[in-house]
């Protein structure tokens, strides 16, 4: 049996080496013509879409311009930050608390624009963190983290963060089953099938304030959900949930979680669920998960343990979830936009599966069930099949839509973007890429109404591509014109991290919506603002010594300090008094052992220092300010403990000049 079992795994793990080792054979005629000219904004022009890419295993997200490719921003959101402080603060330190303490790393895998009636709005977006489950919140106003919320019951928070059309909720569901929080976790492994359960996370976003809080959770059996897409127009109400290891084994899931032909796309009626808790079917379940959120008027991030979920268990619901079977290893489940199609992405499978909304209702209403899967109706594939796309391609993964009656679906193993017409299932058009592709992104693919004019390719491997770093090579994005019946590749740019997932929109429905450009000095309600130059001092209490600090073009207030001694903490609150757009400053002190801190205009940021020796401590604006910026600087004196060195600070004042000896 073991001889059989490790045949089968090579067996395998060939196919797949032989496979991924296929490169497009046109790899050094990529951009063909004058093509690249399609990409090319010049100087002083904008973009036409922002695109928002997950970092991966970086944590963070990334913000790029369509077409130029032009990286604008890197937004800190799981993953501490030294450039922009994040996480070394002590008014973002909260935003990284969790139930297990400070977590200052996580990888984010997906991220979901905010929607109105099925279309992007420009409010948020929204990423998840997969390690140690976690939603995020940043405001398109800012483009700063404005929400951290953790997700209990949980391990491994991939299938996250796909939104509802109004993004009523934004939902997250679990990669890794694990016995739920409440049940004894001290349990063998292998009762994998008695112990260990799924869950999905409804989350609820107010639609004004952006404000998260968990909704509710279905307990579901114990397989792993990898992706997810909401049902829109006539399915609106309806989710969907790709799921694999339905065998729901918990060693060498690269062959254990292979052996069916089958798995599920698991149908969610969050519609129905919300009436079983309307009528007060959930059950209260005790947990722990953190709640952080972000003051913009504070400056400050704030984190309340919340100790209570509600839960619904889907075996006891028998019309709230139905098991649709996919070939094989499902990863992406996505719905077309007119809600109608939804696509089946089998990892393992040579086909891909369109199933329809409308069949899925019939065979409900018929219960042409094919027997139940862990308490939930299996429905019968020919039943809610509305076709194959025969042959696509080798190893598809996700699928974006254009609006104008065409699906375009990426393929890991062979590399290439395939075009394919979503009523009869034709393929029309493919392309390769380079090299190993994961997710596709079109400007509101996702959405009732896509903006058909590129498509980004997000690859994994780039051998040959770009100059080599080393070990290391970057990971990519390739930018296609699909305005026309062919695809046409116009640019690539290397990504930060991995570009696991992405989402673009309009530049004008985002540059247009209010965005902050500074922070207003009259608005600021920081507990230790100086809102101005005559309100800057130094103040000690017991060890600890508070410096209320200015800093405005182009010097700090105070910039001479003394009476700081050995044991004091110190604390650095630093105001930007500037009211002009794109000045921030910077502050730095050597020794210290955590980050710089980079204050927005009108922000207060506090950095804790707490000096290891005696001496004369320079400090800085380490953010080029103006054509002074190098005088912007300063001197802390740190004496031995017990001294008697008063505590002094100023700004401006001179040296008393020595008389000359007669």
């Amino acid at each position: 049996m073991r001889t059989n079992l490790l045949n089968f795994l090579a067996g395998i793990l060939t196919v797949l080496v032989l496979l991924s080792s296929c490169r497009p054979k046109n790899a050094a005629t990529a951009i063909s013509g004058d093509a690249a000219v399609k990409s090319f904004v010049a100087p002083g022009q904008y973009d036409e879409y922002y695109n928002f890419v997950s970092g991966g295993f970086s944590g963070q997200m990334s913000v790029y311009g369509l077409p130029s490719g032009r990286l604008f921003r890197v937004i800190p959101v799981f993953s501490v930050d030294p450039e922009k402080g994040w996480g070394y603060s002590e008014e973002t330190k909260p935003m990284l608390n969790t139930s297990h303490g400070f977590v200052p790393w996580d990888d984010l895998h997906h991220v979901e624009l905010s929607q109105t009636n099925g279309e992007i709005n420009g409010k948020w977006v929204f990423g998840n963190a997969n390690n140690t489950p976690r939603i995020a919140r940043i405001d398109l106003k800012t483009f700063k983290t404005a929400e951290i919320i953790e997700i209990p019951n949980s391990a491994g928070n991939h299938s996250s963060p796909f939104g509802t059309e109004n993004s009523e909720y934004i939902v997250a569901g679990t990669r890794f089953s694990v016995p739920p929080d409440d049940a004894d976790g001290d349990v063998p492994i292998d009762s994998y099938k008695k112990n260990f359960k799924g869950h999905i996370s409804f989350i609820s976003v107010n639609q004004e304030t952006g404000k998260m809080d968990i909704a509710f959770q279905l307990k579901t059996p114990g397989v792993n959900f990898d992706l997810a897409r909401c049902g829109r127009a006539k399915s609106h109400g309806w989710f969907f949930f790709s799921t694999y290891n339905t065998e729901q084994a918990n060693t060498l899931l690269e062959v254990n979680a292979s052996q069916k032909d089958k798995d599920y796309i698991m149908a969610v009626n969050w519609k129905k669920a919300e009436e079983y808790l309307k009528a007060g079917k959930g059950k209260k379940q005790k947990v722990k998960y953190a709640h952080n959120v972000w003051d913009d008027h504070a400056h400050t991030g704030t984190s309340t343990i919340k100790t209570e979920v509600t839960v619904l268990d889907v075996s006891e619901f028998k019309d709230i979830c139905y098991m649709i079977p996919c070939p094989k290893s499902p990863h992406g489940c996505d719905v077309d936009p007119t809600g109608e199609y939804i696509v089946g992405s089998g990892k393992l499978a040579a086909l891909l599966p369109v199933f329809s909304f409308d069949k899925l209702q019939a065979a409900i209403a018929n219960k042409a069930y094919d027997g139940e899967y862990e308490g939930i109706p299996v429905l019968k594939y020919e039943e809610v099949l509305y076709g194959e796309v025969k042959k696509p391609g080798l190893g598809p993964l996700h699928t974006e839509f254009d609006g104008k009656g065409f699906a375009y679906t990426s393929f890991f193993v062979s590399s290439e973007i395939v075009k394919w017409n979503i009523k009869d299932l034709t393929v029309v058009d493919r392309v390769p890429t380079f090299y190993s592709v994961g997710h596709l992104c079109i400007p509101g693919g996702n959405t009732r109404k896509p903006s058909p004019k590129y498509l980004v390719a997000y690859n994994k491997i780039t051998k040959d591509r770009y100059l080599p770093t080393g070990p290391e090579l970057a990971h990519s994005a390739q930018l296609f014109d699909i305005s026309g019946d062919k695809m046409q590749m116009i640019l690539d740019f290397p990504t930060i991290g991995e570009p696991h997932y992405a989402q673009a929109a309009l530049a004008d429905l985002i540059k247009n919506n209010g965005q902050l450009k500074i922070y207003k000095i009259e608005d600021n309600k920081h507990p230790r603002v100086a809102k101005g130059e005559s309100e800057s001092k130094v103040v000690r209490e017991g060890n600890k010594v508070h410096v209320y600090m200015t800093a405005i073009r182009s010097h700090f207030a105070p910039d001479n300090i003394e009476g700081v001694r050995m044991g004091d903490e110190v604390y650095f609150h630093v105001t930007n008094l500037e009211q002009d757009w794109d000045v921030p400053h910077g502050f730095a002190i050597k020794g210290a052992n955590n980050a710089e801190l980079l204050i927005m205009p009108g922000e207060t940021t506090t950095l804790k220092w707490v000096p290891d020796r005696v001496g004369i401590f320079p400090f800085y604006c380490t953010d080029f300010c103006s054509a002074l910026h190098q005088e912007m600087q300063g001197y802390i004196r740190v004496s031995p403990a017990g001294s008697k060195t008063p505590l002094t600070f100023h700004v401006g004042k001179l040296p008393s000049v020595e008389k000359p000896v007669q």
